[in-house]
């Protein structure tokens, strides 16, 4: 089992190409919108997982990141003659890790819980701004209406041309995976993980600890963005909602449900949570379910259970079906809230 190992994310990339095809004429662009959706999900926990899962930082203002993505590609396809997407794309990854860098600044002098809650508080303070229906701030934002009307190009219509936008964000999804792999296994990476473990002995190593938890802010923001890009290219509107603290709980939600610190983990989260939830809405389920059981009170019992029985998340018990061992998601959740001792 070992040796297939490192075939298996080649034989699941190989299934999400084949998987459009599998489903019925009348239902193909529905479940290639789902996993659309998915991707982009993925996505935008993978850059989640890397902020704590890796580092140890908890941000309870991730959706930041994704909005602020989103908002910029947003404004950008909006004027009468948009750039090129290059440019988009360019100033998306801009404008992610430039805000990353920012709120790292601000953020990062404390740890621990206090960081988490300053990312809150920044992330609030966005949330705010763009919902207001200030005269001067909504013809930037579009108050609590949003940026409808987006003009995405043609070659990559998610209305015109769903298959082709299919395999472009599951072509970002594998690319940005490899891309957050290769920067893990990489010395950089192990001096994340080094402050995530002991930061304190990290600086005594002579790490500048600040520093690189400065760049895996970044990193990690400017992999939102992305997200956030993608998914206002797929639904053709950005949203306040885009910045809600529901959407870093989400984030949080997945990394914990697919396992912390494993980063195909949060992206099997990512394909748990949507597909409940698509599950839980659809009308098969809602004629079965009572009125007074609400899809998201199921929710909550089956978030419970997860963490109950597969307490390390969903990579955690394939890796124990494997024979290896792993810390629980609980446990690293505990140790990322815990304010790091002074050096």
């Amino acid at each position: 089992m070992q040796r297939l190992c490192p075939l298996l994310p080649l034989v699941a990339i190989g299934g999400l190409a084949s998987l459009p095809f599998a489903f019925a004429a009348d239902t193909t662009r529905f479940w290639q919108g789902v996993f659309i959706q998915i991707f982009i999900l993925a996505i935008y926990a993978l850059s989640y997982d890397l902020l704590m899962g890796y580092t140890g930082m908890i941000s309870f203002g991730h959706a930041l990141f994704f909005g602020a993505g989103g908002y910029t590609a947003a404004i950008l396809l909006r004027q009468a003659e948009p750039p090129s997407m290059l440019i988009v794309i360019a100033a998306v990854i801009v404008v992610g890790a430039t805000i990353g860098a920012a709120v790292g600044a601000l953020s990062l002098r404390v740890s621990g819980v206090y960081f988490s809650m300053i990312t809150l508080a920044l992330a609030e303070i966005a949330f705010i701004l763009f919902k207001a229906d200030d005269p001067k701030l909504k013809p930037i934002t579009g108050g609590e209406i949003g940026l409808q009307g987006i003009v995405v190009p043609t070659a990559i219509d998610a209305t015109t041309y769903r298959l082709r936008f299919y395999f472009l964000t599951l072509a970002c999804m594998v690319g940005l995976y490899y891309a957050a792999r290769r920067l893990i296994n990489s010395p950089t990476g192990r001096v994340f993980v080094a402050i995530r473990e002991n930061e304190p002995r990290a600086t005594a190593l002579g790490y500048n600890t600040l520093h690189f938890k400065l760049l895996a802010t970044a990193i990690s923001s400017t992999i939102a963005a992305l997200a956030g890009m993608l998914m206002v290219l797929y639904e053709k509107s950005a949203s306040f909602e885009m910045l809600s603290v529901n959407l870093t709980i989400q984030a949080l939600l997945m990394t914990i449900i697919g396992g912390i610190g494993t980063l195909i983990g949060p992206m099997l989260g990512a394909a748990t949570i949507r597909l409940l939830d698509h599950g839980l809405k659809g009308e098969f389920m809602q004629a079965l379910l009572p009125a007074w059981l609400r899809p998201d009170l199921v929710f909550g019992i089956v978030y419970v259970v997860l963490v109950l029985f597969f307490p390390a998340g969903l990579m955690g018990a394939i890796r124990k079906l494997r024979g290896k061992t792993s810390r629980s998601s609980v446990e690293r959740l505990r140790q990322a809230m815990k304010p790091k001792a002074e050096s």
